[in-house]
Parts: structure tokens; sequence; C-alpha cells
């Protein structure tokens, strides 16, 4: 699906109020910046030792705050590559002004130069882009690649939580689960009527559409061993 570029919607992104910059390094050029100074200050930005969850590919935002309002002592990352879209969840943001999230326009790839080790205490992927195509196998958010950027993140006993309307891209995710470093403690083909997952379970907007029309949902609950 081709997204619609927004005119602006970078700028406005960049000038939110609960929007994380990237910092350029005095001196340097703009294509050697680097510096993401909330990397291990996260307790800073957010004024409380209170456990950082993530969620990779937010969308518009509908679960982030949704969950950020549910639990008020859990501090939320949402990322976002795409600024046309993250811009309804800057503008949602904006109304709620919930002290708990903040927002990040960046590549997942770089993850790791935003959150130190052990930072995070859970990482949501939600109906994450399917990459369909072998050649693009370590795109995919549940690839090994993405996997060992995760491990280095994670605490100990932190938690992948991946929702899925695609079961090609679940059978990949589960054959990509390294059992010396995670444990699968939770998994169903049918959330909705998964007695135990759909507990509590929010639901995305896209999740909502495909629910409604009678789409099974696939989840995976993955522990961090290390």
């Amino acid at each position: 699906m081709r997204l619609r570029n927004i005119k602006g919607s970078r700028e406005a992104v960049a000038a939110g109020r609960y929007t994380i910059q990237e910092e350029t390094a005095k001196g340097e050029s703009f294509e050697n910046r680097h510096s993401w100074s909330v990397k291990g200050h996260w307790n800073e930005v957010f004024g409380n030792d209170n456990p950082v969850r993530v969620e990779i590919g937010m969308g518009k935002g509908s679960f982030l705050m949704e969950m950020a309002g549910r639990n008020p002592g859990v501090n939320y990352v949402g990322i976002e590559k795409y600024s046309s879209v993250l811009l309804r969840a800057v503008q949602k943001q904006e109304e709620l002004q919930l002290p708990n999230v903040r927002l990040i326009r960046m590549e997942a790839e770089n993850i790791n130069d935003v959150f130190a080790p052990e930072e995070v205490d859970r990482i949501y992927l939600n109906f994450s882009d399917p990459w369909p195509k072998d050649g693009h196998a370590s795109r995919r958010l549940t690839s090994r690649q993405f996997m060992g950027r995760y491990d280095n993140i994670l605490r100990k006993d932190g938690m992948i939580e991946f929702k899925t309307d695609n079961q090609e891209l679940f059978d990949f995710s589960l054959e990509e689960v390294d059992p010396e470093k995670w444990e699968i403690t939770a998994v169903t083909r049918d959330l909705h009527h998964d007695p135990v997952l759909n507990e509590g379970n929010i639901m995305t907007e896209y999740e909502k559409r495909w629910s409604e029309a009678g789409k099974s949902i696939c989840a995976v609950h993955l522990k961090h061993l290390i």
C-alpha cells in the first residue's frame, strides 16, 4: 500500500512537544550526526524509573495511547518511520498530553542507537510489514537480525509481543526464535478466540478492521532469557 505524503508532516512531527529528536553534535555535519542523548537516560526523559516499553511501527498511535492511558506507571515510546503516519499520533498526543508517552520518527534498524542495554522492559510489534520477497527477509521486524537488536536492549525476562494477520510472516517469525535466548510463553493463531491471550488485548486500527472482516489474528509472546 502506497502511503500518501502529507506536505509539512516531517516538520510538524519534529516540532511536537512529545517528539524525541536526534541531536547534531557541535561542529559535525548533518550527514554525520548520530547522537541520541536519550540513550541510557530514558529515566531522565520521563522523570521517573518506571519501566520503558516500545512499540515499533506504531502507525497512528491508537494502541500506544490506549496502553499509556491504562498504565500510568509505565513509560511508552512509539517508533514510526513514516512522518505522514506519525503525524496523526503526534496530533493525538498533543490533545491527550499523556506524560508517559514519547514519539520518535526513525528507522527501526537504528534502535540500538536510542536505547542502552537492558533499558527496555517490553517491545510491541503490531502488524509489521511482512516484506514478502525472500531477499527482504532481514527487513522483517521478527527476523534474526532484528531479534539480535532486541536482545541488546531488553532486560532479562523482558518481553516481545507480536501480532499479525499474515500466516506466512507468523511461520517465519516462529522459525527465527533462538531457544537459547527466547522462550515462547504463549502462542495462538486465533487471538480473538483465545480466552487467555485475548483478555485485556488492545486492538490496533488495522486489527479492528481485519477482525470485523472475520480474519484470524496470530500472536506470540516471547520472554528474553539472557
